[in-house]
């Protein structure tokens, strides 16, 4: 299991910033977003970082699925998810073929276009 990812230099191409556009959102980013973001970095804070308070319940330590994207874009460059990801991910509201935990995605020289679901499952933060 991956306690959070650790940038990581290696991926990193000083000629390209991959394009990270994030689908409208009802409440998140209710016009969607663009921003560029650094490859190696991590999907995830990167959100946070510009203005998408996406949930990470688990403080981004692949142990809850918050921070659940759906790749629609860009989905092949990355790497592939681990056996404690994809166990997460199969309690992910919404789940599809293209789901990732973002704390788990490490961003690559492609650009990737996400989509956040409606839907978490927090149980912290539902409301009774």
């Amino acid at each position: 299991m991956n306690d959070g990812l650790a940038y990581d230099a290696t991926l990193r191409n000083d000629s390209h910033m991959p394009t990270i556009k994030v689908l409208p959102h009802p409440v998140l980013c209710p016009q969607g977003v663009q921003y560029e973001a650094q490859a190696g970095e991590v999907l995830c804070r990167t959100l946070l970082e510009h203005g998408v308070n996406i949930e990470h319940a688990c403080d981004m330590s692949c142990a809850c699925t918050t921070c659940h994207v759906i790749v629609r874009e860009g989905g092949a460059a990355l790497q592939a998810a681990e056996d404690a990801e994809e166990d997460m991910l199969d309690k992910a509201w919404g789940l599809t073929a293209q789901s990732r935990l973002s704390c788990q995605v490490q961003l690559r020289d492609s650009d990737l276009t996400v989509e956040i679901p409606k839907y978490t499952i927090n149980y912290a933060r539902e409301e009774h």
